[in-house]
């Protein structure tokens, strides 16, 4: 009974910053060992791409084109997942969904090892 809902989409400005929230239900993220959590996006005809996730073990990975820009942290006493992110680029312009999972090793950032998906918050960033 897993589920995730994500919260803190909206518009804003290039350059501007947004914080996008995942609270989890049904497992305390804490408990379970090898376990990631991760922010992937979508845009309108194209793929789901990972942006940046993290292990239970605090470990965390981004893609090149967020680095620098985007930050994940968890607060694992209130089964809550953050993407914290800054200096927006029209091209961030996406459907952000929060996911969880125990993947095999190093495909952390493939979103088809994950089965558990919040419903999405957009985020339009606007020139």
């Amino acid at each position: 009974q897993v589920q995730l809902v994500e919260s803190g989409g909206g518009s804003v400005q290039a350059g501007g910053s947004l914080r996008l929230s995942c609270a989890a239900s049904g497992y305390t993220y804490g408990r379970y060992r090898r376990v990631y959590m991760g922010w992937f996006r979508q845009a309108p005809g194209k793929e789901r791409e990972g942006v940046a996730f993290i292990a239970n073990d605090g470990t965390t990975n981004y893609a090149d084109s967020v680095k620098g820009r985007f930050t994940i942290a968890k607060d694992s006493f209130k089964n809550t997942l953050y993407l914290q992110m800054n200096s927006l680029k029209p091209e961030d312009t996406a459907m952000y969904y929060c996911a969880a999972d125990r993947p095999p090793p190093g495909s952390y950032g493939a979103a088809l090892e994950y089965s558990y998906w919040g419903q999405g918050t957009q985020v339009t960033v606007s020139s």
